[in-house]
């Protein structure tokens, strides 16, 4: 068998990590490919991260170039597992002491649409896109994502395919609800080796009953949230609806709190707050039942809409006659509070991907490309956590910039002399990925949420400002 042939280092910390993975990669164009790619998502350009920005091209002129149709036959024709990358991906974040996962950290659910237009695209269709706000062409993705509120990083994820690409519709047996795709996720981010204290979605995958079946198959368990007004069947002097069951818990005042209980919610910049949590009854729902109504709000009183949750979980309550036998160990009302509340972090996470690695950046239109340049960006994003806890080396202020002669970024009225930044050597805290001569620009800026996000425009001012030739 012959020698490899060397591959042109990636730029900085980036060829280490990079290296890691070349035994998936048969060729040294796609060890190469794979390289640029990343270079191209870290590096702080201005511009959405297409092909011809990560390649250092012009747009819509530069398409052509030798360096652009590399990086698109890499991403949709060249013959690599995008499922072994990410899982190598995930490899590396187990074998991490900093990033390991626990029992104490849960996965978070959710999924996101970006919009996209025409009809061609793998997956697309007019459907609600979270992202906007409001029902648009576009395409929506299932992700999962592990946190214990110190670290946080994405597992997997699926892009949603609407019914109306299969021939039976909902009724096709290929078809799958997103509830059906995040159930899925859920369960092999656990056979991958990261393990929960439990399962963690927003209101929108509590009206689901495939969603609770499949994550009790699993052995998984789980805290959802509740919508506030939606009915149950109940007796005619109980309860019907999530609200209703918080308003008949007993309260008078901080003093005298009767059913509720205080629960203290440290966050990350130090402060804390003071909420109050209790046990409700809602027809199944109950401290004594399998299922679990638990409410947290900062006022019992008045019960604010937007600091209130109605969770449901299947944990047990310490006292329940079945804690014994319960396949989850019990929690009380502190624990599941804190348990949603690392939700956000799922949000974190997109706001980083989206806004600065590029994840709905991408000019190409088949699954298996869509797929594999989501997992490229999964990647860049594990790349800053891999030199957020990487030891302090020096900086080699003489780094060569690798594109000395681009053409003006999009947005910018001026030709800057080197828009191209090579990642700095010697990340440790702070992942600045800029090259080390210039002013250090953050792309995941402050990991901890701590640091400024810098935001991408959006789709209606994407394309303003353009450079006129």
């Amino acid at each position: 068998m012959t020698a490899r042939r060397p591959c042109p280092p990636a730029p900085g910390p980036l060829e280490d990590y990079a290296a890691r993975f070349d035994d998936l990669f048969f060729s040294l164009a796609q060890r190469r490919g794979f390289r640029e790619y990343l270079t191209g998502l870290l590096a702080p350009r201005e511009r959405n991260k297409t092909i011809t920005c990560l390649a250092g091209a012009e747009p819509v002129a530069g398409a052509g170039m030798p360096g652009v149709q590399r990086l698109q036959f890499f991403l949709s024709e060249s013959p690599w597992e995008v499922e072994r990358v990410n899982d190598r991906r995930l490899e590396l974040l187990r074998e991490e002491s900093a990033t390991a996962p626990h029992d104490g950290g849960v996965i978070v659910i959710d999924d996101s649409g970006d919009r996209k237009d025409g009809t061609a695209t793998a997956h697309v269709g007019r459907q609600w896109l979270g992202r906007l706000g409001k029902t648009d062409n576009g395409i929506v993705t299932v992700t999962t994502v592990w946190t214990d509120g110190r670290v946080y990083y994405p597992l997997h994820a699926t892009p949603y395919t609407p019914a109306h690409h299969f021939a039976r519709g909902r009724s096709d047996p290929a078809f799958r609800t997103k509830p059906q795709l995040a159930a899925a996720l859920a369960a092999r981010g656990k056979e991958a080796g990261f393990g929960c204290r439990a399962v963690v979605a927003d209101c929108a995958y509590s009206v689901s009953d495939d969603w609770y079946l499949a994550l009790r198959e699993a052995g998984l368990a789980y805290v959802v949230a509740l919508k506030p007004h939606r009915g149950t069947w109940a007796p005619a002097d109980q309860p019907h609806t999530p609200i209703e069951a918080a308003h008949a818990l007993a309260w008078r005042d901080a003093k005298r709190p009767g059913d509720w209980t205080p629960v203290q919610r440290h966050f990350r910049d130090g402060h804390t707050e003071t909420w109050w949590a209790a046990d409700a009854r809602l027809g199944g729902y109950g401290p004594d039942s399998p299922c679990r109504m638990v409410v947290a709000t900062t006022d019992p009183a008045s019960l604010p809409e937007k600091a209130t949750w109605y969770l449901a979980t299947n944990l047990p309550h310490p006292d329940a006659p079945h804690a014994a036998t319960s396949p989850h160990p019990p929690a009380d009302v502190a624990e599941i509070v804190r348990l949603y509340g690392l939700r956000p972090w799922i949000e974190q996470s997109y706001k980083q991907i989206k806004d600065e690695l590029g994840w709905a950046d991408f000019q190409v239109r088949s699954d298996r490309a869509i797929r594999r340049h989501q997992t490229l960006v999964n990647c860049a994003f594990s790349f800053c956590w891999d030199q957020w806890f990487a030891p302090a080396r020096h900086l080699d202020a003489t780094a060569p910039d690798p594109c000395p002669e681009e053409g003006p970024e999009r947005g910018s009225s001026r030709t800057p002399p080197a828009p191209t930044a090579l990642l700095a050597q010697g990340l440790t805290s702070h992942p600045f990925l800029a090259h080390p001569r210039r002013h250090p620009q953050p792309m995941v800026a402050s990991m901890d949420g701590h640091g400024p996000t810098l935001r991408a425009p959006g789709p209606d001012r994407r394309g303003h400002h353009r450079t006129r030739h």
